[in-house]
């Protein structure tokens, strides 16, 4: 990075992220995603989420700042007064933010028309019922069966930046970033009672099969990018994807990570 690094400001629908970046720009300055040095992301965790599918093969850093619902994913943003240059120097906050590198999962979903459609998920990737039947899967890894048939609402498989999101909320574990684990966590299950998933290393391959796909259809959805009335949907680790966030350093993605597993 140049040492006045060249910003692209991205900014959601919301008005606080227009707003936001109005006055941001109007300090800084714009550039292209591809002439920046950074990208500035302004709005929630569905803005970031967006904001890597989009520009995340430019290997560009992405400095977020929270204008939305969610930001677990951002910083804290800190208002700017473009006329008179006070506030919140965006320059030295991006100089000090510690980098946090997050490797995706890749998704290839098999369809019952038999289209091949691929994804990447920097959440989660999750399979869930289309109906009022519960789904049946089994469940593959490294091509080994190990769960003849779940019966379920659905099942997720949560890397360790999104195991606090869907994941958590499912009962999955949190998962300290850097783990090399990944969570596989069933969603609502009712056969096996008992199974509440499983950790499995990154570079484990997962093969979920649709049993039964025309009478209990399912959909897969990469973070946000659904694929319906799936028949198989196979998992692993992006071999070749890579983003970097930036973080303050009193509050990186390792600290909330941790944090959140003590919130009570």
């Amino acid at each position: 990075m140049t040492q006045t690094p060249r910003i692209a400001f991205l900014a959601s629908h919301s008005d606080d992220a227009q707003a936001a970046l109005a006055a941001l720009t109007a300090r800084y300055g714009h550039h292209a995603p591809e002439d920046a040095d950074v990208l500035c992301a302004l709005g929630g965790d569905g803005f970031m989420l967006q904001t890597l599918h989009r520009h995340g093969g430019l290997g560009k850093p992405v400095y977020g700042m929270k204008l939305g619902t969610v930001g677990f994913l951002m910083n804290h943003f800190r208002e700017v007064d473009a006329a008179s240059q006070s506030g919140d120097d965006l320059l030295e906050r991006i100089a000090a933010a510690e980098p946090a590198v997050l490797r995706p999962l890749e998704m290839v979903v098999q369809t019952e028309s038999g289209a091949s459609v691929g994804s990447l998920a920097y959440n989660e990737v999750s399979l869930l019922r289309q109906t009022r039947q519960a789904a049946h899967l089994s469940i593959d890894l490294n091509g080994q069966t190990r769960l003849d048939e779940l019966i379920c609402d659905g099942v997720m498989l949560a890397t360790p930046a999104g195991s606090t999101a869907y994941n958590f909320s499912a009962h999955g574990p949190i998962l300290p970033l850097g783990s090399s684990v990944i969570a596989l966590t069933p969603i609502a299950a009712f056969r096996p009672r008992r199974w509440r998933g499983a950790l499995l290393k990154a570079d484990t391959e997962v093969r979920f099969r649709v049993l039964d796909p025309y009478k209990r259809p399912v959909s897969a959805t990469a973070d946000s990018h659904e694929v319906r009335d799936v028949v198989e949907v196979t998992i692993r680790e992006s071999r070749d994807h890579t983003v970097t966030l930036l973080f303050d350093p009193e509050h990186n993605l390792e600290e909330r990570i941790l944090s959140e597993q003590f919130v009570v």
